[in-house]
């Protein structure tokens, strides 16, 4: 079954806290899906779709090999349909819940439709299964001829890597059922736990008692003292619930570990890499280059960063600390707004009007409160309707790139959206290509609007930064992840050996500038990637290597016609593999020299840096 999934919550801790006074921020407006959650429209939508998937059962299951061309396409476009449904009903449920995950009636309500939904689609589950069956010749055949069943070339494609894979009818049935009791559950009761969460926080005296993200805002607060006692209360409260959430992370490992031998996947990520039609080998590829460029990119850069603090060494709250001199202005909405979309308007009219609808129309959710998820993501929805984004808008520069980045998804998933459900979702690895272009020129059009020669440089500085968390920290993770789920097959790990793979991994990607304290140990486990999508992290280091490629051969004025081929790009949706969509370019992510020059673009920057010591401060 095909369900639409928002793009996991990018990892955004590096933020101040408070927004400009007196400015409302936009929330979202749900109603595109439905009213609410008893609105009629969606139980008559959910019984619909359930007759459909009965019937659709009782036509066609054990007769695909039977079907001529046309009548196995007539088959996939009411799979589709069907499909289309049940996605919109759980992306109204999803988003629901990551308005306010503190609601209880939300959280039932999510749970409920879940359940639901895995019912209707146990009808459907025989049909990817058959298709899978089918012989290479065969299907080959009735693609030949038929032209309509030709269009769906590619997902059969995408489908059938997964063929090797493929269990009994009945195995399958059962993890499709057991999912809402297993994995989802365990999912859920993290992201429960994490919304009750409370972070006390000493700042003059007195104790305030923050959510997660908002104590996590102030690990980026000017004043030292303030990152340390926040760094301090975040230790703390999840020193506190350091059981459970170990607990919930060597079970989901366990998890992995079965189904994965089931499966006879190789190992851990080969499951992950498969639904990003990747090939381990590059995945490979691209963790070996970064982990070899540690040294000349972060390990250097947070050198100069501990001299520009005036320390000898670094704490783990140090890493996101202002630098001197940078005063991160407020920034209203309305100008972060602008901001984002001239720069867009500079490089494809077409893309900024795109993105103008998601600030005319209620699709984004930018307001702080309680309950609501951290971070940021793009919920694609379904084509019939059109993507939501959640943002946390605290006014500051990092904001307005996050804002950049989130529109990007936006106005990728609206153009793919025209390849329908089934075909319009990009694997993981090349979701990121809008999200971080769209960021990057947003930067370059701040940076180019800086006449101020310190501020230049401190918004490098803070570029660098972010690259380095996107780059550095995520093939970290996706480390963290490996040496995690490898170990997990001896046995299970308590929280102390969790924290000592997690301190292995910070130490060697971050370098000596730091001296980590033993409470930073605990902080693996507020990191929803590891929860919510294992091996997914990679895809940001991915994604950012490929878009500074990309981007210099933009800059480079070498490939004619290039907006249109970028745009066509984001069209493809998931129709064609990295390879293809790539190619246009003169770009090619098996080739090992393609990511280091997209890690050359970091190191550059970092030269720029170097070259002014001790000027970062103006």
């Amino acid at each position: 079954m095909t369900l639409t999934q928002p793009l996991p919550l990018r990892d955004t801790e590096a933020r101040i806290g408070g927004i400009p006074a007196g400015e409302a921020l936009p929330e979202w407006d749900l109603r595109d899906l439905y009213a609410r959650p008893d609105d009629p429209k969606l139980l008559g939508d959910l019984d619909a779709a359930e007759a459909s998937a009965r019937a659709f059962e009782g036509s066609y299951s054990g007769k695909l090999a039977s079907l001529s061309g046309d009548a196995l396409e007539a088959a996939l476009r009411e799979y589709e349909r069907i499909e289309e449904v049940l996605g919109r009903v759980m992306s109204y449920a999803q988003l629901l819940f990551s308005g306010d995950a503190q609601n209880a009636d939300n959280g039932r309500f999510y749970q409920t439709m879940q359940e639901r939904v895995t019912v209707i689609g146990s009808h459907l589950l025989f049909f990817t299964l058959e298709l899978n069956r089918l012989d290479d010749t065969l299907l080959e055949g009735r693609i030949a001829s038929s032209a309509a069943l030709a269009r769906w070339r590619p997902w059969l494609r995408d489908l059938r890597v997964f063929r090797p894979h493929q269990l009994s009818d009945e195995a399958e049935k059962l993890l499709h059922e057991k999912e809402v009791t297993g994995r989802s559950a365990w999912n859920r009761l993290f992201d429960e736990t994490i919304a009750h969460m409370r972070v006390s926080v000493a700042r003059e005296g007195k104790a305030e008692e923050l959510t997660v993200s908002a104590a996590l805002n102030l690990l980026s607060n000017p004043h030292r003292a303030t990152r340390e006692a926040a760094a301090a209360g975040i230790s703390k409260a999840f020193g506190e619930n350091v059981r459970l959430f170990s607990l919930i992370t060597n079970t989901l490992a366990k998890d992995k570990e079965i189904i994965d031998g089931w499966r006879n996947y190789p190992r851990p990520g080969t499951s992950r890499n498969r639904a990003n039609m990747v090939e381990d080998e590059v995945v490979d590829a691209l963790v070996s280059a970064v982990v070899e460029s540690f040294p000349r990119l972060s390990h250097r850069y947070y050198a100069m960063k501990a001299k520009w603090l005036g320390l000898d060494r670094m704490k783990h709250w140090d890493r996101n600390a202002p630098l001197p001199g940078d005063v991160d202005r407020s920034i209203p909405w309305s100008d972060a707004r602008e901001q984002v979309l001239a720069a867009y308007h500079a490089f494809s009219p077409d893309l900024a009007a795109l993105g103008r609808d998601f600030f005319e129309k209620p699709w984004i959710d930018a307001a702080l409160r309680p309950g609501k998820a951290s971070g940021a993501f793009a919920h694609p929805t379904v084509p019939s309707a059109h993507p939501y984004l959640l943002v946390n808008y605290h006014g500051k520069a990092r904001d307005v790139m996050t804002l950049a980045h989130e529109l990007g998804h936006g106005v990728h998933q609206r153009l793919a959206a025209k390849q329908g459900y089934l075909m319009s979702g990009t694997p993981l690895t090349l979701a990121e290509t809008a999200s971080v272009f769209g960021e990057m020129l947003t930067f370059r059009a701040m940076l180019n609007a800086e006449t101020d020669p310190a501020r230049r440089r401190l918004m490098l500085a803070s570029k660098v930064e972010d690259m380095l968390n996107t780059v550095v920290r995520q093939i970290a993770f996706y480390r963290f992840e490996t040496l995690l789920h490898d170990e997990r097959r001896q046995g299970e790990l308590s929280s102390d050996r969790i924290a000592e793979i997690w301190m292995q991994v910070q130490r060697e990607s971050l370098g000596p500038a730091f001296d980590f304290t033993p409470d930073y140990g605990v902080y693996w486990s507020y990191i929803p990637h590891f929860i919510h999508t294992p091996f997914y992290v990679y895809a940001y280091a991915f994604g950012d290597c490929l878009v500074n490629a990309l981007y210099g051969v933009y800059q480079d004025g070498q490939v004619p016609n290039f907006e249109a081929k970028y745009l066509d790009l984001l069209r493809a949706g998931g129709t064609l593999r990295h390879k293809e969509l790539l190619a246009p370019f003169g770009l090619d992510a098996s080739d090992p020299r393609f990511w280091k020059r997209g890690l050359d673009v970091i190191a550059g920057f970092i030269d720029e840096l170097e070259a002014a010591p001790g000027r970062a401060d103006g």
